[in-house]
């Protein structure tokens, strides 16, 4: 195992890596606790091409592989500090390979000492739950598919995130905004570049959409990435209410 200590790798995950990772994996969540039981065959093979704080998972014999794209986010939390955000990403298999990145949004590198203000993790949302990053209310999508059962779309306007959680295995997978802006834009038929084309008007516009709608942009969003799994056809699980109800609903959630 590198007796000669020029090369570190591979090498087991350090104390802190494994308590960070097995908080933004946790354990009472079965789509997370799969990949907490898959640490255990895993060892720190190499470093990622993003540089300093971002290192590879494999098996020990194994050479990191930097060639396939990365693998979508699984998990991703934040601790905030007296030195500054310190954020923890963990991204789904690539060819048995995983990406862990750990950075201090401060420095080149993750201080050895400092002092825990509070953290936070879109692992441990829930629906009802306000946004894990700024604690603001969400405006939420509750759907189920005819077959596989029930998912709640999530959206914090505030912190411009959106998430899906998937009641079956309680896991939150995060949801880059600009494609599923683009099923947005195709169902409305709305062709104006100067909105089709920007995509940070989706947290202001939010208010304007329908739940039918946010149903519709996730379903045709997740049929091209797949962030979870579905069987049947998906609607959202109530019928919306117009008129002052359906604007009271968007002023609690803060998009109004």
């Amino acid at each position: 195992m590198n007796p000669s200590g020029e090369h570190p790798y591979p090498r087991p995950l350090t104390t802190r890596e494994r308590s960070w990772l097995e908080w933004i994996l946790p354990a009472d969540r079965p789509g997370y606790d799969q990949y907490r039981a898959l640490l255990k065959e895993l060892a720190v093979i190499g470093q990622g091409r993003r540089g300093e704080g971002e290192v590879i998972l494999g098996p020990p014999g194994a050479l990191p592989d930097l060639n396939p794209p990365l693998g979508p986010v699984l998990s991703y939390g934040a601790i905030e500090t007296n030195f500054g955000t310190i954020s923890v990403t963990f991204r789904e298999p690539v060819d048995g390979q995983i990406s862990l990145e750990i950075v201090s949004h401060r420095s080149d590198r993750v201080p050895e000492e400092f002092e825990e203000a509070r953290r936070w993790t879109y692992a441990a949302w829930n629906p009802g739950d306000p946004c894990p990053q700024c604690l603001r209310p969400v405006r939420e999508v509750a759907m189920r598919a005819t077959v596989s059962g029930r998912f709640v779309l999530a959206v914090c306007s505030f912190d411009r995130r959106l998430w899906v959680y998937d009641e079956a295995t309680r896991v939150n997978r995060l949801i880059p905004v600009t494609n599923f802006y683009n099923e947005i834009m195709l169902h409305k038929n709305i062709r104006d570049p100067k909105i089709a084309l920007d995509s940070k008007r989706f947290f202001a516009d939010l208010a304007a959409y329908t739940d039918a709608d946010l149903a519709h942009a996730f379903r045709t969003y997740n049929a091209l990435k797949t962030k979870v799994h579905v069987d049947g056809v998906v609607e959202p699980e109530t019928a919306e209410r117009g008129g002052i109800l359906h604007r009271l609903k968007n002023i609690l959630s803060g998009n109004a």
